[in-house]
């Protein structure tokens, strides 16, 4: 039931996936501004607030510094496998939260340093929160039933979103009212407190958790039983002949265009509203609040094993790739309505992000400021449309040469070959 042990791990994965990502994408709004004069500044009683550094970036650099965190995030994920694997998924995903967030306290003083103390700091922080994500997956190997671990892993996933979208809401309140270095004083302060919760009630399997019922420790371990546990340090990986699937490339380029699509919205929105549509941090924020909802509506669905049967026949492919690419390439031509714009952009994100899944969505009403750009931007269009074609690109080679059977390679009797 809900007071389950295993749904307990299903929310406190849920809570670390949050924090996790409210600290990825906190610098997406703050360098809005970190980069102009809108800054809270003077005395309010007996409480003074400094005025924030501003720094005169150029675009270029600001999309240096936002994507500095893939560099260490996108080239160590098989590192992060392993050491899940090695060391067990609680210390190794407790670790890299815990270091995510003393790297977030220390951002305002490496932008006090210059930039290549900021792009450096960013490649840590992709380095550390690389080990998170195959953490919670080999900690649900070990907790999840078979029959649960979608409905577990939905639920745990959906933090993902929640995080985000708090994150951009709550960012731009907190650079208006106290300055955007606080914004990562409090997301890093949250993030440690965090963690010593994590160490303190995650345990690695059900057989060394001291409060788990016999009753549920035993269901897990017998469901468990049956299946087939492959370790990369007791097996060789047939890397030849998985270099060789079509069928594995098929899911390889999908998630590659899929994550281009989702990651650049995810870092660029704040960004695009402020300097094209002229929105300040308060009208960014509420412009990205509709998201997470629609996400929990999508996870509920998905939850629902009434639902479900009904909607699994619905490719992924045709709702989580096709839908945004077409919203990316209207978006240019929308012209002076930022509230379409806005709606677009939010439900390709929101859609990307839930790959796979269906159901219908809505987006509320947006009081937002009629305003638009009076002159072309090239450069958001061409990145638009770069995303669009990608997708367009994964979608096609998907369909083309994916499946869902298991390939010769995978099987057990030819493992060791």
């Amino acid at each position: 039931g809900l007071c389950s042990t295993r749904c307990g791990l299903t929310l406190v994965l849920h809570i670390s996936l949050f924090m996790a990502y409210a600290l990825r994408v906190s610098l997406s709004i703050t360098i809005v501004a970190m980069t102009n004069s809108s800054h809270p500044h003077g005395c309010s009683g007996s409480f003074c607030l400094p005025q924030a550094p501003v720094y005169s970036w150029s675009a270029e650099t600001q999309g240096i510094i936002l994507s500095s965190f893939f560099y260490g995030y996108g080239l160590t994920q098989a590192l992060g496998g392993y050491c899940s694997g090695l060391f067990g998924g609680k210390p190794i995903l407790g670790s890299g939260l815990l270091l995510s967030s003393v790297l977030t306290l220390l951002v305002p003083r490496a932008a006090e340093l210059g930039v290549s103390f900021l792009i450096g700091l960013q490649v840590l922080l992709g380095l550390a929160e690389v080990m998170i994500f195959p953490a919670q997956y080999t900690l649900w190997a070990k907790w999840a039933p078979p029959l649960e671990r979608s409905r577990l892993m939905n639920i745990a996933d959906a933090g993902c979103t929640f995080g985000t979208f708090f994150a951009l809401l709550v960012a731009g309140i907190i650079c208006q009212s106290l300055g955007w270095p606080f914004v990562f004083y409090i997301f890093g302060a949250v993030g440690c407190a965090w963690c010593l919760c994590w160490f303190l009630l995650v345990y690695e399997d059900p057989a060394h958790h001291p409060w788990i019922s016999a009753g549920e420790q035993e269901y897990i371990m017998s469901s468990l039983a049956h299946q087939v546990h492959g370790s990369s340090h007791g097996h060789s990986l047939p890397l030849v002949a998985m270099a060789k699937s079509l069928p594995l490339w098929a899911i390889t380029i999908a998630c590659f265009c899929t994550d281009w699509l989702f990651y650049m919205l995810l870092t660029s929105m704040p960004t695009f509203m402020s300097t094209v549509l002229h929105f300040d941090l308060r009208e960014v924020s509420a412009a990205l609040l509709s998201a997470p909802w629609l996400h929990a509506m999508d996870t509920i669905i998905l939850s629902n094993t009434l639902v479900w049967p009904v909607i699994k026949h619905i490719p992924f492919s045709s709702q989580g790739m096709l839908l945004p690419a077409a919203f990316l390439v209207a978006v240019p031509y929308i012209g002076c309505s930022s509230t379409v714009v806005v709606v677009l952009l939010t439900l390709a994100l929101t859609i990307i992000s839930l790959t796979g899944a269906a159901g219908l969505t809505s987006v509320p009403s947006l009081a937002l400021r009629p305003s638009c750009s009076q002159s072309p931007k090239t450069g958001w269009r061409n990145a638009f449309f770069l995303s669009a074609a990608l997708n367009l690109f994964g979608l096609i080679f998907y369909i083309a040469f994916g499946s869902g059977t298991i390939q010769d390679w995978a099987r057990e009797d030819t493992a060791g070959q």
